[in-house]
């Protein structure tokens, strides 16, 4: 049994991974691998991709009350902050059919037996804890406006948030919060779960990599983010439904990124 380590790689250094610099294009040429793979496996919807709407839709209706009503968007768009984590199998699938391996969807929760299981735990919990201090700084500023009573009604809530001098702040603010939280994650995890799944190398240098990643490749990696974005609300628009079929491809496509932005190890002289 592999020994226990989360910082540092199996051999217990730090291993340095090498970057590339990637274009435009490369992004579109992952999307369409991604969408391969997702043809090729549509089943793999159900590990993961069918477990987000349904996850989605319970969020909604927990958060309907007027008490939790302000923390509906805080929470729908704060899922994407741990998409990362929660796509895991379908990088494995990815990385599977690439090898030419069996690709059915039960493989994905062989993540289990990966010898990078607790530094992907480490950075999964980092996310975690992002997540929750997106939640907590979204109640937070709403109180600073709105105060600490709940809305009085949904149809009340509505009309503050979009009829208001304070509703707008809590739009234009809100989003602007929640855009420095999301470059965080961006920067922290854009490979390093792939990365781990590939290679052991620790937390602390998957996290490094896609920083590295993300500095390399500032435009390109900014334009990454913004079609997950646009993709995750366009997969959200139909009663999250969309995201069945968004989530698997860009599961799928980030993993092709990672191959693409992260130059395979060197191998050593026999």
């Amino acid at each position: 049994m592999a020994s226990f380590h989360v910082i540092a790689g199996a051999s217990e250094t730090l291993e340095h991974t090498r970057i590339r610099k990637i274009g435009v294009s490369d992004l579109f040429d992952a999307l369409k691998r991604g969408v391969d793979d997702f043809m090729v496996k549509p089943s793999h919807i159900v590990f993961l991709c069918l477990i987000y709407p349904l996850v989605g839709v319970v969020l909604a209706a927990w958060t309907s009350g007027a008490n939790a009503l302000p923390l509906l968007f805080p929470l729908v768009s704060g899922f994407a902050l741990i998409g990362p984590f929660a796509a895991i199998g379908l990088y494995e699938i990815s990385r599977r059919r690439e090898s030419g391996l069996d690709t059915s969807w039960s493989h994905a929760f062989e993540v289990r037996n990966s010898p990078a299981l607790p530094a992907i735990a480490a950075v999964g919990i980092m996310l975690f804890a992002i997540f929750i201090t997106w939640l907590l700084t979204a109640q937070m500023f709403y109180q600073y406006l709105f105060g600490s009573a709940p809305p009085e009604s949904i149809s009340g809530f509505i009309n503050e948030i979009f009829a208001t001098g304070r509703g707008w702040t809590l739009i234009i603010l809100g989003h602007a919060i929640g855009f420095v939280f999301a470059v965080v994650v961006l920067c922290t995890t854009v490979v390093a779960f792939p990365l781990l799944l590939d290679r052991d190398v620790g937390a602390y240098e998957a996290i490094h990599t896609s920083v590295r990643a993300v500095l390399a490749n500032p435009i390109t990696m900014a334009i990454w983010g913004l079609i997950v974005a646009v993709a995750l609300i366009v997969g959200l628009l139909p009663v999250f439904v969309g995201l069945a079929v968004v989530l698997p491809i860009l599961g799928h496509a980030t993993w092709h990124v990672y191959r693409k932005v992260v130059e395979p190890p060197a191998k050593s002289a026999s």
